[in-house]
């Protein structure tokens, strides 16, 4: 099933006439399609302070909780100051490896109830890189470079990886060629899943090897840059956080800001001589074709999925923050295993790990207010 699927997406293109899906007639865009846009463009910085409150309403002994902070400073993301309430003790630590931020806090038998509540100011903005043009960024450390194309636990290179990306970029040449080559592979042969908790777990080769290519942005962001960094091309994931509605009025590309423990979300770069480090996010059009509408759209030259398409080839949409970089981080202090990466809360008591996927039963909140004087 999974393989007439993937035959049918690669030659959408040809068929889309006979395909094209139809909007509800109650739908905003059911009678004028064209007129949807998305097209984010560098400009004004926004600010916003993020607060996430964990409460563990039933401890079973001594009680961890470790919280990701904004870790990156680039042009596209300031990441100021954080604060800390808590009847624990609270340290930040960041990982020597990746560079890692976060706050750990430990909870002693006190009888009150644990709590902690961070706020991260961060100020953010919108990418789009010019592929028209040569280019003129500074050439990256190529040290760094090479880290950026190692294999992780969740990333391999070899094997099943490393045979879809040599696919998917037969007859490509330059890194250019081979990014947008993987780039519409992505998007032609993976699918969101809606039943996958959370953002995914990110296994990559698992995926591959069983055919089953459905699951969301830490899964299919994660192929985009395992199959970039097997075929040679720097490529790495960037864990965060959905922050505001989406300018340009696609619900499935915000976030309500009252409430956003499930509005983690995983984007993906790659470096391109020239431009530098570039944003993409092929899982953002999954999650467009298959929930923007009432029906799961299965062409990309589709009103609504086209210019998500085109513009998160290259782009993003200023209305969220990075956490993170990070793969296989060991949590100071943690009895539970490694984590893939760190994109939300996580906490121990009495050496169990909590479910991080359950925000009703872990009680944790997250908000976000953007200050505008």
């Amino acid at each position: 099933m999974n393989q007439d699927r993937r035959h049918f997406l690669r030659c959408a293109a040809a068929t889309a006439a006979a395909s094209a899906i139809s909007l509800p007639a109650g739908h905003a865009w059911a009678q004028a399609p064209e007129r949807r846009r998305f097209a984010p463009e560098p400009g004004n910085w926004r600010s916003f302070d993020v607060t996430t409150r964990v409460d563990i309403a039933f401890p079973e002994g001594p009680t961890q909780v470790w919280l990701p902070v904004p870790s990156i400073e680039s042009d596209w993301q300031r990441s100021l100051t954080s604060s800390v309430q808590t009847n624990g003790a609270a340290r930040f630590l960041e990982d020597g490896l990746y560079g890692v931020r976060m706050l750990h806090v430990t909870f002693g038998k006190s009888g009150a109830t644990p709590y902690v509540e961070l706020t991260s100011r961060v100020q953010t903005r919108n990418r789009q890189a010019d592929f028209t043009r040569r280019g003129d960024a500074p050439a990256a450390d190529a040290a760094s470079l090479r880290f950026w194309t190692r294999a992780t636990r969740l990333l391999p290179t070899d094997g099943i990886v490393r045979e879809t990306a040599l696919t998917a970029t037969k007859g490509a040449r330059t890194d250019r060629e081979k990014v947008r080559a993987i780039y519409d592979w992505v998007v032609a042969n993976t699918y969101r899943e809606p039943k996958v908790r959370g953002c995914g777990e990110g296994d990559i080769k698992t995926m591959l090897e069983t055919g089953n290519l459905g699951g969301k942005c830490a899964d299919l962001n994660a192929i985009f840059v395992g199959l970039c960094r097997a075929a040679g091309v720097p490529a790495r994931d960037v864990y965060g956080l959905r922050l505001a509605p989406s300018a340009f009025g696609y619900k499935e590309l915000g976030a309500n800001s009252a409430s956003l423990k499930g509005a983690q979300h995983c984007r993906a770069e790659v470096y391109l001589a020239g431009l530098g480090w570039v944003a993409m996010d092929p899982a953002d059009v999954a999650k467009v074709q298959r929930q923007e509408t009432a029906e799961w759209i299965k062409t990309t030259d589709h009103p609504v999925v086209a210019p998500v398409n085109r513009a998160l080839y290259g782009g993003w949409e200023g209305n969220w923050v990075g956490w993170n970089m990070g793969h296989d981080l060991a949590l100071p202090g943690a009895q539970g295993p490694e984590l893939g990466f760190l994109m939300y809360p996580v906490a121990e008591t009495g050496g169990q790990r909590v479910d991080s996927y359950n925000p009703d039963d872990f009680k944790y909140q997250i908000s976000a207010r953007e200050i505008t004087a």
